[in-house]
């Protein structure tokens, strides 16, 4: 096996005071990587994870290998890879296979490379590592127990799989734990994207007209960021129930062909494809702006856009230019990509220890119940969910009732 494949060993300096910053401000995954220190609980396991390779996932892949798991990580967004974090990683040893900006092959092999060493346990966000085992290398997978997945896009990946028959392992949906999309999907997500759009277009929100595609818990934090910052806010859904809520929340909802000709900005979050097309773009104002925070580069129609442009320039750095044929320019970000890790520096430190907290103790689950368990998508469960909310209060310095034996009784009685 390879040990790395890498952009540069040497920027190793730069990416160990990255992940340095954020342990400090990671209070859950410190506790665990103590525990783990002493427990070794993933002594002899092989671990393969493809995350965004930033410098939160590297913490978490040391918090794993401090519990003994031999890691073999790769990146899952070749934008998001920052360079000298992937440096730091194989600097201490770990086999690392990710470099920003790989194309499409590059980036194949990368995890294929992340999987050779046949780990027992994978976690994946969006479902590629999992997707290749399933299609083109099932010989990679013979040693799986089951795995976690981190992200909507890929909880929807693997239900469809699941539904199908054709799961091989069991997987622990992470990203529908309660201590996950109730604060990663919408407060992550809500500040990470906006900031990532005002540090690189360098405008105003205030004032200006935002058309958010999808209102899930990733649209709810971005339509409430937009909304703090002065924005109104339009909510575009398929779902009547979201788009209920939505309402009742106080934005404006309407099909995107409606709310096309009306948006300065788009920020579109559904986990679905095609959710602005050409045709759309061809109602938009001068210079919209598109960006997308779903995990694939699906929701913005990429592909018809780049065959109907008429002319295409980079108008700044993570943005690019396209002039159709009605002589409108539209604006797009990282290339229709997950703008807030590909443009920006993705969610707060705070927020992923609180979603990394739930991926390492999923993983103890996968590893102590995996002989138990179906080839099915299984939810966190409470006790995790209860455990890691508690430890985040307490790293608050923060208190809060408990029932007493008088109510408990109450709670569990029927007959009052």
């Amino acid at each position: 096996m390879r040990p790395y494949e890498i952009k540069d060993i040497r920027l190793a300096p730069s990416g160990r005071q990255k992940i340095d910053w954020v342990r400090c401000n990671m209070p859950l995954l410190r506790g665990l990587e103590e525990e783990f220190k002493k427990t070794k609980p993933f002594a002899g396991i092989k671990i393969s994870l493809s995350i965004h390779m930033e410098a939160k996932t590297a913490y978490l892949c040391e918090v794993l290998a401090a519990g003994g798991a031999e890691m073999s990580v790769t990146g899952s967004n070749s934008l998001s890879t920052q360079d000298d974090v992937a440096a730091a990683l194989a600097a201490a040893g770990m086999k690392v296979y990710a470099v920003h900006g790989a194309d499409s092959e590059e980036y194949a092999r990368h995890l294929e490379f992340s999987l050779e060493h046949k780990p027992n346990i994978i976690i994946d966000d969006g479902g590629d590592l999992v997707g290749l085992i399933h299609t083109k290398r099932p010989d990679l997978g013979e040693d799986v127990w089951g795995g976690c997945e981190e992200t909507t896009t890929g909880v929807i990946r693997l239900q469809a799989m699941e539904k199908q028959g054709v799961l091989r392992f069991p997987m622990v949906a992470v990203n529908d734990a309660k201590c996950k999309h109730f604060f990663d999907n919408r407060y992550g997500t809500g500040q990470s994207v906006w900031t990532a759009i005002m540090e690189n277009t360098n405008l105003i929100v205030a004032g200006k007209t935002v058309v958010v595609g999808g209102y899930g818990w990733c649209g709810k934090g971005i339509a409430m960021r937009g909304k703090a910052l002065g924005a109104k806010v339009i909510v575009t859904e398929i779902d009547p129930v979201c788009a209920v809520e939505a309402v009742m929340d106080g934005f404006d909802v309407m099909p995107m062909e409606e709310a096309a000709p009306l948006g300065d900005f788009f920020i579109t979050a559904t986990g679905c494809n095609q959710v602005i097309t050409v045709e759309h773009m061809k109602r938009m104002k001068e210079r919209a702006i598109l960006a997308n925070a779903g995990h694939f580069n699906v929701e913005v129609d990429m592909p018809s856009l780049e065959k109907e442009a008429v002319e295409k320039k980079e108008l700044r750095a993570n943005i690019m230019g396209y002039r159709l044929d009605n002589g409108k320019w539209i604006c797009v970000m990282a290339e229709g990509k997950l703008v807030n890790i590909a443009a920006g520096n993705g969610h707060p430190a705070e927020i992923m220890d609180m979603s990394f907290a739930v991926q390492a103790l999923s993983a103890l689950y996968v590893k102590e119940h995996y002989k138990t368990l179906q080839n099915k998508v299984y939810d966190v469960s409470g006790e995790i969910d209860s455990l890691i909310a508690g430890r985040k209060l307490s790293a608050w310095g923060i208190e809060i009732d408990r029932l007493t034996e008088e109510q408990k009784r109450y709670l569990s009685s029927w007959d009052l």
